[in-house]
């Protein structure tokens, strides 16, 4: 039935041409976006998971950064006991080299003061951002901090370095970190542990204690030896000579070597455990940001291969409604 009021054709023309011109618009969003899920609108299971995503991998980001921090802090203290390492060992040598009988003690004692000396300069420099690992207070009065007691002292003392971010399967968040308990055998100097208003605390400023009294590193003086007892079997020794002083006081250089290697490992070691978080951080962002991109992004091969498509439909569908709309026309000619 041909009718001038209603042209059914017309109308299925128009509501061919819209439904095209919808999915034009659709693929065209997803070309300017990159995405064929921009919005909850699109796929909103989809969107939820990848804004989640995209908060995590924000969180890792920033991760990485507190690791950079964290590990400047740690290469910082470690440089500091690297050096401090080779001073001691430069002030072992200046002992056994003043075993020799003609050796002048005293000279040799000037080259150790500034060895010393160098040792100060060394804890005081090793700052990163305002933080110092190798000098500070380890002990509370001399004595070890107490659990339950000086708690707050205690975790003080427990260096963090934020290492990963996670999200468990309920939805629970956590940060977790790498700590480093400092402690008097660990830190070159402690500032907690004081005698007679001077600092006599940490791995520098340790007396020698059962091989000889009155003696750390940072006070040792051979420039006079009489001053020192050796004490080797309970009760001090007073027929010492000059060279069992010297003995005990290398022994105990020696010791303290041990200790500063033993402390220099330690930060080594979480030196490299920062750096393999690091590479993980890394590797698991980009994994992240690739398993959203399988998510949300838009095949653009797929995509413009579709526009194409689109925009022949579109010309066709012009066409047939200008068909459609030329029926009505036809009418006339039959009143001719």
């Amino acid at each position: 039935m041909a009718s001038i009021l209603t042209n059914a054709s017309s109308m299925a023309a128009l509501q061919t041409l819209r439904s095209i011109g919808q999915n034009m618009e659709t693929t065209q969003s997803r070309i300017s976006t990159g995405q064929k899920v921009s919005s909850a609108a699109d796929n909103a299971a989809y969107w939820s998971i990848a804004t989640t995503m995209r908060s995590d991998n924000s969180a890792l980001s920033t991760v990485s950064d507190a690791l950079g921090i964290g590990a400047a802090k740690v290469d910082t203290a470690y440089a500091g006991m690297e050096a401090t390492i080779k001073v001691v060992q430069e002030i072992k040598d200046k002992l056994i080299l003043a075993q020799d009988p003609t050796a002048d003690k005293k000279k040799i004692q000037k080259e150790i003061g500034q060895l010393q000396k160098q040792l100060t300069s060394i804890a005081d420099s090793a700052t990163f951002n305002g933080e110092n690992w190798l000098k500070t207070k380890a002990s509370n009065d001399g004595a070890a901090f107490v659990a339950g007691t000086d708690d707050a002292a205690i975790a003080n003392l427990k260096k963090q370095v934020v290492a990963s971010f996670t999200r468990d399967s309920a939805g629970t968040v956590k940060v977790q970190r790498i700590d480093l308990q400092l402690s008097g055998t660990n830190v070159l100097i402690d500032t907690g542990h004081t005698s007679d208003g001077k600092i006599t605390g940490g791995i520098l400023d340790s007396a020698a204690k059962a091989d000889v009294t009155k003696s750390s590193i940072m006070t040792l003086d051979i420039s006079t030896l009489a001053g020192y007892k050796v004490d080797t079997t309970g009760l001090v020794d007073a027929d010492a000579t000059d060279n069992d002083v010297l003995d005990a006081l290398i022994s105990h250089v020696d010791k303290q070597l041990e200790t500063l290697n033993s402390a220099a490992a330690d930060l080594g070691s979480v030196s490299n455990r920062i750096s393999m978080q690091e590479d993980f951080v890394s590797k698991l962002t980009s994994t992240m940001e690739k398993g959203i991109g399988r998510l949300v992004d838009a095949d653009m091969n797929e995509e413009s291969t579709r526009l194409k498509a689109l925009q022949t439909q579109q010309q066709l569908a012009i066409q047939a409604l200008s068909i459609a709309n030329s029926d009505s026309q036809n009418i006339l000619s039959l009143f001719r």
